[in-house]
């Protein structure tokens, strides 16, 4: 009875073995779930290797007065902007939450890394805010400034700052929010509200103050498209 029921223990301590082998040999063969992707604006971005990688983005980005074909409303300026912005704007034209066919498709294809590192070549040195109004805010315009600045120059790096922006590209962007261009809650409750004149003043105001957001200028060479 001894060796029958030392046998007997041998092997339930040899299956019991099998079995926890098993378990970890299909633990360490099941797929591993991804690691979440980096949340827009939390890579440091190289701005040298920015530099390299765009320029097909200085194609429009880099031409003084260029137009978008159709609609019809001028490039914006991004030389002055916060990277942070740059990069969670790139991130939406990638992922679909802002359409726009020809940003979608150079989007497509960059990396997390690459998103980063073209924001921190497009931003250069962002504008730095004075914290005061410039003139009287238009009543349209003053909720506007809780987040973009009382002088157009954002409050947050993931808020745009607006100062000298094209007043046409402004007043397509808020469009698009208000129309459901570009998915952001925030921003469309905030358009759902405006009339056509109160886009138009907000534009026009931001427009118009300084310093403002610059083109950014393509290697070697100099190009505009405004009139001479």
């Amino acid at each position: 009875m001894g060796r029958t029921r030392a046998r007997a223990v041998h092997a339930v301590s040899m299956l019991m073995a099998a079995c926890a082998l098993g378990a970890t040999a299909a633990r360490a063969q099941a797929p591993q779930p991804a690691a979440p992707a980096p949340a827009p604006g939390s890579l440091s971005g190289d701005p040298h290797h920015g530099k390299q990688i765009s320029y097909t983005c200085l194609g429009c980005h880099g031409i003084d007065g260029y137009r978008n074909a159709y609609p019809n409303y001028s490039v914006p300026k991004l030389e002055g902007q916060n990277p942070d912005y740059l990069a969670a704007a790139l991130h939406g034209y990638r992922d679909g939450d802002r359409s726009h066919i020809t940003m979608h498709s150079q989007a497509e294809t960059l990396s997390d890394q690459d998103i980063a590192d073209i924001a921190a070549f497009f931003a250069g040195k962002p504008l730095v805010t004075s914290g005061k109004p410039q003139g009287a805010v238009p009543k349209a315009a003053a909720l506007c400034t809780s987040c973009h600045g009382q002088d157009g120059i954002s409050i947050a790096p993931m808020y745009p700052s607006l100062a000298g922006q094209h007043e046409d590209y402004l007043e397509r962007a808020i469009d698009e929010y208000k129309n459901g261009g570009r998915k952001n809650p925030i921003m469309k409750g905030f358009a759902a509200n405006l009339s056509d004149a109160d886009i138009s003043t907000i534009a026009r105001y931001f427009s118009r103050l300084s310093p403002s957001l610059r083109t950014e200028e393509r290697p070697y060479t100099r190009f505009s498209a405004q009139a001479r």
